[in-house]
């Protein structure tokens, strides 16, 4: 391909290679579980030429951003990520963020969306979007839910790490079903093992009759799990499965944005 039809095609895609590059090379080196790479499995994850990660990684330390070990000659992330992590955390209004999510959620679902964070035993709703409807299912910003609620609590339970989750459901009182009284385990075993493999949960009126919830989880920069993304309506039984793959999808971009897993 000559220059100009190199250009024609960087035009296309809107992506400059060695910046797209460079960023997954960022994102190998934070998933790799040494934490620690060498060159030759970095630019074999990455999908590029030992030579073109060698200039990537070098540049990317005169930033500090990576940084090598001479005496291994293994890369790491760098200190000079520190400074970016905290100007992002600085600025960062979760509920400013997530509104385009869950304005596309309600329009989708002609359901009102909602994100809720975690904060010890309770979820707090800190952004909502409702549905450009006559009639629509409305909660205030701000409104707590205990973190084992219904459709939210299961999609957030289920991706606790194993410890804290099993620490969390040998408590008495769980509020997976509505009154504590209700609550079936056998049941929400199957519950929960269905939303990890689907990435949603959902309850049909079982709380509050007529209402019903298709709810998904959010990480964070850290892989830690913050909150969910749900939609409350009146949707039909029928409209579950494709209402929880788009509720799964937008909650996982929106991890996403925040550096989390999609």
């Amino acid at each position: 391909m000559d220059k100009k039809g190199q250009e024609n095609k960087l035009e296309y895609n809107g992506l400059v290679p060695a910046v797209d590059q460079a960023a997954r090379i960022l994102l190998c080196l934070k998933k790799s579980p040494s934490l620690k790479m060498n060159l030759t499995d970095i630019s074999k994850s990455v999908g590029i030429h030992k030579s073109k990660g060698y200039s990537i990684l070098n540049t990317l330390q005169k930033f500090g951003f990576v940084q090598k070990d001479p005496v291994g000659k293994t890369y790491s992330l760098g200190l000079g990520l520190i400074s970016l992590s905290r100007r992002v955390l600085d600025s960062l209004n979760y509920s400013e963020i997530a509104g385009p999510f869950l304005e596309t959620l309600a329009e989708k679902t002609g359901s009102t969306a909602l994100f809720g964070i975690m904060n010890e035993e309770n979820v707090f709703v800190v952004a909502r979007q409702e549905a450009d409807k006559d009639i629509s299912v409305t909660i205030r910003l701000g409104y707590r839910f205990n973190v084992t609620h219904g459709a939210h609590g299961k999609a957030i339970v289920a991706f606790l790490p194993e410890d804290e989750r099993e620490m969390l459901l040998k408590q008495d009182k769980l509020f997976f079903h509505g009154d504590a009284s209700k609550l079936d385990r056998s049941r929400l075993e199957i519950e929960l093992a269905e939303c990890r493999q689907t990435g949603f949960a959902f309850d049909m009126g079982e709380l509050n009759a007529g209402i019903n919830v298709i709810a998904s989880p959010v990480f964070d920069s850290q892989e830690r799990l913050i909150g969910s993304i749900f939609i409350m309506g009146t949707f039909p039984e029928s409209c579950v499965e494709e209402y929880g793959r788009i509720v799964a999808e937008h909650a996982g971009k929106f991890s996403a944005m925040l550096g989390g897993r999609y």
